[in-house]
């Protein structure tokens, strides 16, 4: 679709991305939440943005009314348009007859430009897909990538011509992110990538956007700040979603460990610089997953060899009528509690992660069952207080034998 763009500040300038605003001259026209403030905006939206091939009388209807039972919705829809027009008058924007009807269909005027962010989005993308220029390809792309501020219209997620059309937005920045960022590799602008993954992360978080900043770091040589990234990434996932991020970045890790190159050094510095400090010296060792999830690995080697006994316990915090409790600021609370209780509870050589909201894993070494059921005693002794009625259900498996208790 083509768009005619409206420049300067003789535009009437329209934001679709992460919210809606009309600014003419410097000046906001959209305020309020009354019920006609809230038509005129359905109605300049709509408007504003089919400005090329107009919107039908029927959709305007449907938007504007909704279910609402109105005996003239022809009359109601000419009311709504005179006081749009009498609004765009107060606020500045030359005279004319903004809003113009043929044969049905209603358009924005032509005598008033137009520029709106999602249109030219568009069109920034339309010029990179035409161009054979690398370098003119990559910059309408990042400027398009950088317009993306947020889902289309993201306070009419429920209406279907804005949830359409924010679903087609989406995929298409999505598919610019994707190949602007195979540009840049091929220029090795890992500064460049970092930036670009940085702003995909906060316009549409939980994407997995992580990975791009993630392999600028590691191309950077800046091996911790990818690690910490991962780990908090991790953490905010299970925090807000109760689930980890998928295999893209477990992916990155991995080649993350092999990357990882250290300057020359004695083995005494070596080991100085591996060495535990001393706020984690007691109780269990508490860890993030990944790293929970490459001890477990190893463990289960090291049995293979020697024959130790080791368990795998979940804890899960239950609630007053013993289900899972899954959300809500006392989980906070009662989670930090327990995850306190599980590492003084556990021996040094234990290891302990949270792995969800409400959940804790511990690993616990050279132990019997009979023992995993001690340690479980403690931890509640701990945990309990007073006459609590929020408590932890245990689940518990060997490692080599994996049947549940």
């Amino acid at each position: 679709m083509e768009y005619r763009t409206g420049e300067g500040t003789e535009a009437l300038q329209v934001q679709m991305f992460g919210g809606f605003s009309m600014t003419w001259q410097g000046a906001r026209l959209t305020s309020g939440s009354k019920s006609r403030e809230s038509q005129f905006i359905y109605l300049m939206q709509l408007l504003l943005h089919y400005r090329e091939k107009g919107v039908s009388r029927e959709l305007l209807e449907e938007v504007l009314f909704g279910e609402r039972e109105i005996d003239n919705p022809h009359n109601a829809m000419r009311s709504v348009i005179y006081n749009a027009k009498k609004k765009l008058q107060k606020a500045g924007l030359p005279d004319a007859s903004y809003i113009i009807q043929k044969k049905g269909i209603y358009y924005w005027t032509e005598k008033i430009a137009v520029s709106e962010d999602s249109a030219r989005f568009e069109a920034l993308l339309q010029k990179a897909e035409k161009t054979e220029n690398s370098g003119m390809k990559l910059r309408c792309l990042l400027e398009a990538c950088y317009l993306y501020r947020g889902e289309f219209l993201p306070q009419q997620a429920a209406v279907i011509w804005a949830a359409q059309e924010a679903r087609r937005f989406r995929q298409m920045f999505f598919s610019a992110v994707e190949t602007a960022a195979e540009l840049l590799r091929e220029r090795q602008d890992w500064l460049g990538l970092k930036k670009l993954g940085t702003h995909a992360v906060a316009v549409s978080p939980f994407a997995d956007w992580e990975v791009l900043v993630m392999e600028a770091y590691t191309s950077m040589g800046q091996y911790e700040e990818a690690r910490k990234l991962y780990d908090d990434t991790v953490e905010l996932y299970v925090q807000e979603q109760g689930v980890r991020p998928d295999g893209r970045l477990g992916k990155l890790l991995e080649r993350l460990g092999k990357q990882m190159n250290h300057q020359y050094a004695l083995l005494d510095a070596i080991q100085e610089d591996l060495a535990e400090g001393a706020e984690m010296s007691e109780g269990g060792y508490l860890c993030a997953y990944p790293e929970f999830r490459g001890i477990y690995h190893m463990v289960k080697r090291m049995m293979e060899r020697g024959g130790q006994s080791v368990y795998l316990m979940l804890c899960t915090i239950m609630d007053s009528r013993g289900r899972p409790m899954k959300e809500g600021t006392l989980l906070e609370e009662v989670g930090e509690r327990l995850e306190e209780s599980i590492c003084h509870s556990v021996r040094r050589g234990d290891t302990v992660c949270r792995y969800g909201r409400g959940q804790y894993l511990t690993l616990l070494v050279n132990t019997t069952r009979e023992n995993c059921q001690v340690v479980q005693r403690r931890i509640n002794e701990k945990f309990v207080i007073g006459r609590q009625r929020i408590g932890v259900k245990y689940h518990v498996n060997s490692v080599l034998c994996p049947i549940e208790e």
